[in-house]
C-alpha cells in the first residue's frame, strides 16, 4: 500500500463527515441542469485494475452519442494511458501517477493544469469501489456539475457529499459491470444501445504487430490461437496442464499455431507450459498494453483467463474463451456473442476441464474454426 493509499484510508475511517459539512454540495435533479451548455466533460476511472477500466468505456461511447461535440477527457492512471491514447471517444487523457515519487513538478503542474480547465460536468464512475482520491479530484475539477453514484456512502457521511448530481443504484439485481458504468450516466439522459468495449489501433500498430509475427515464424492463412497463461491472482489461474493439452488438441484437429503469452512476472508459468507441449509455439513476449493489444488483434482467436487481458482481447474484437473461477461471468465477461466464458464449479477455475473448453469452443466457433482450416489447405 502506498503512502497516498494510507493517508486515504485514515480520513476515510476518521474526518469524512466533518469533509461532508465543509465541503457538501446542495443535490440538483437532472431535470434542473441545462445539458445544452455542457461543452466539456472529464471522466474519472483513475483508481481501478485494468479490466474494470475497460468495461468503463461502453460509457465513453454514450458520452459521445449524447455530446458529440463536446470535448471530453479522461483521468487515467499512467499505466493504462494506452487504453485511451488513442481512442474514438476520448479526446483528452489526464495521467495521474500511482506513487509519490514518479510525481515529477512538470508531471504536477501538467495534471494540475489539465484538471482546472474548465469541466461543466465531471462523472466518476464508482462501481466496484469508492476512492476518496476520485472524490478529491473531481472537486479541484471545479465542474458545475459532479455525477457520481448513491452506493458505497463514506463512513459517518449521509450521502455522497461531493456530487450534486446522484445516481440510484439497483440493488435489487445483478447486473454486468459495464451496465453498472452506464446507470450512473443514465441518471442524466445518456445511453447507448451498444455496450460493448473498446480500444483504438492504429493501421501502423497492427501492421508492426503482423511483422513481428511473420519474424517469428506464424504463416500467413493458418489459424493463430493466443493464449495467455497468466493472471495477477492464483485463484484466477487455469492450469497451465490444462493450456497445454487444449493446445495439443487444436494444433493436432485444425492444425492450429498457438501464439503464446504471460506476463510480465509469469516466466515460470511460460517455461512449465512449453515443457507440457509436444510441438513449437510461437512466443510472444510479454511487452507494453499496446503492443500486447496489437498481437491480439492479429489473433483469430485467444484463449484466457479471467483478468485484464481477457478485455483488451474484447476491446480489440478478437474472439475469445475465457476462464472464469471464483468471479461471476454474468457480471465480469466481456459483452458480446464472440466472447464466451466457461466457470469451475464451485468457483474454483481448476474444475473447467480440458474437455468442456474444447467443445465450447468448438460450438462456439466451429464454422470459423473450420474455415480457417480450409483456407490454410488452400493456401
Amino acid at each position: 500500500m502506498t503512502l497516498w493509499n494510507r493517508i486515504e484510508q485514515y480520513f476515510k475511517c476518521r474526518y469524512m463527515p466533518w469533509l461532508e459539512k465543509v465541503f457538501g454540495r446542495e443535490e440538483l435533479s437532472p431535470q434542473d441542469v441545462d445539458f445544452s451548455t455542457v461543452k466539456r466533460i472529464l471522466v474519472i476511472r483513475q483508481h481501478d485494475m485494468l479490466g474494470d477500466f475497460i468495461l468503463a468505456t461502453p460509457v465513453l461511447r454514450a458520452l459521445r452519442q449524447k455530446f458529440p461535440q463536446a470535448h471530453i477527457g479522461v483521468v487515467v492512471r499512467n499505466y493504462y494511458t494506452g487504453v485511451v491514447s488513442p481512442h474514438p471517444f476520448v479526446d483528452e487523457a489526464v495521467v495521474f501517477y500511482e506513487h509519490g515519487i514518479e510525481w515529477t513538478p512538470r508531471r504536477l503542474r501538467t495534471f494540475w493544469r489539465q484538471l482546472r480547465n474548465g469541466w461543466d460536468l465531471t462523472i466518476v464512475l464508482n462501481t466496484v469501489s469508492h476512492s476518496f482520491t476520485s472524490d478529491l479530484i473531481a472537486h479541484f475539477s471545479r465542474a458545475r456539475y459532479v455525477l457520481g453514484s448513491a452506493q458505497r456512502v463514506f463512513l459517518g457521511c449521509t450521502r455522497n457529499f461531493f456530487y450534486n448530481l446522484i445516481a440510484p443504484y439497483d440493488e435489487a439485481h445483478m447486473k454486468h459491470q459495464s451496465e453498472r458504468n452506464l446507470d450512473i450516466v443514465r441518471h442524466v439522459g445518456v445511453d447507448t444501445d451498444d455496450s460493448s468495449e473498446v480500444m483504438q489501433m492504429l493501421p501502423a500498430e497492427r501492421q508492426a504487430a503482423r511483422n513481428k509475427l511473420a519474424a517469428a515464424g506464424v504463416e500467413e492463412g493458418k489459424l493463430l490461437i493466443g493464449m495467455h497463461v497468466g493472471a495477477g491472482k492464483v485463484m484466477n489461474r487455469w492450469p497451465v496442464s490444462h493450456f497445454a493439452e487444449l493446445a495439443r488438441r487444436l494444433h493436432d484437429d485444425f492444425d492450429a499455431q498457438i501464439l503464446l503469452f504471460w506476463g510480465a512476472n509469469e516466466a515460470g508459468l511460460a517455461e512449465q507450459f512449453l515443457e507440457k507441449i509436444n510441438f513449437e509455439p510461437i512466443k510472444g513476449s510479454p511487452g507494453g498494453l499496446r503492443e500486447l493489444s496489437a498481437y491480439f488483434a492479429n489473433c483469430d482467436m485467444l484463449i484466457c483467463n479471467d483478468t485484464g487481458v481477457m478485455h483488451i482481447g474484447a476491446a480489440v474484437g478478437v474472439p475469445l474463451l475465457a476462464i472464469f473461477g471464483p468471479t461471476d461471468p454474468k457480471e465480469w465477461k466481456p459483452i458480446g456473442k464472440n466472447f464466451i466464458a466457461l466457470r469451475g464449479e464451485n468457483g474454483k477455475i481448476e474444475n473447467v476441464t480440458v474437455d468442456q473448453a474444447y467443445a465450447a469452443l468448438v460450438s462456439a466457433f466451429q464454422s470459423e474454426l473450420v474455415s480457417l482450416r480450409a483456407s490454410a489447405a488452400a493456401y
